[in-house]
């Protein structure tokens, strides 16, 4: 005897084209960004730096990186090279604000992955102005707690606060968007707590001092 399927009803809906007929539905094959093509990149010539890739090589795979579309498509040009170390990963540095503040920079100094900054009773100042920064993303952690922490980043650099709790101080971030390629990315964390936190460029006086040290050319 033969099954007899009911016929489907007007109301009931019909199954629809599956994800993967879209470019970029399923997991992995996820549209990549312009920082996730930047993140690539890096990696590229940090291998090349290395002589893990020829220079032909790496004129090939940046070539490629540069017009990929999905995660999948750059995840081959990196499957054969070591992973990068998440900013986390990489050494802390902690600044705390005593009775007098405390700050870090306008001097030379190298950036690790991973920032913590505490206002305490006396404040924070941290400048990235003359910092050395090899890295395309700096996680900084800043707790206004009483008297506040201040962070000045260069005009190239950009900041992404999404992930920071104002508390009551708190956030004044006066940024901009403009971000050059290859700078790094100040991902900002934390708690305003009751003095606040700013992250800005320099302001003028700062201007004029950052050119008043300025080497001749």
């Amino acid at each position: 005897m033969t099954a007899q399927h009911p016929e489907p009803s007007p109301h009931t809906a019909l199954p629809e084209a599956l994800p993967e007929a879209l470019p970029g539905a399923l997991p992995g094959g996820l549209r990549a960004s312009h920082d996730d093509r930047e993140a690539v990149v890096e990696q590229l010539r940090d291998a090349a730096a290395e002589g893990r890739i020829d220079l032909d090589e790496l004129d090939a795979r940046l070539e490629q990186a540069l017009t990929s579309k999905t995660h999948n498509e750059l995840a081959v040009l990196t499957a054969d090279l070591p992973k990068p170390p998440s900013p986390a990963s990489r050494p802390s540095l902690v600044v705390t604000g005593g009775t007098f503040g405390a700050s870090r920079g306008p001097e030379r100094w190298e950036v690790p992955g991973h920032v913590i900054a505490r206002g305490g009773v006396g404040g924070v100042k941290l400048d990235f102005t003359r910092a050395e920064c090899r890295l395309t993303e700096v996680a900084v952690e800043a707790y206004g707690e009483v008297s506040g922490v201040t962070i000045v980043i260069p005009d190239a650099w950009a900041a992404d606060t999404s992930g920071m709790d104002p508390g009551f101080g708190g956030l004044t971030d006066k940024t901009t968007p403009d971000r050059l390629p290859r700078t790094p990315l100040i991902r900002l964390t934390g708690s305003g707590g009751a003095g606040g936190v700013v992250i800005r460029h320099p302001n003028r006086r700062e201007r004029r001092k950052l050119d008043s040290n300025a080497p001749e050319s």
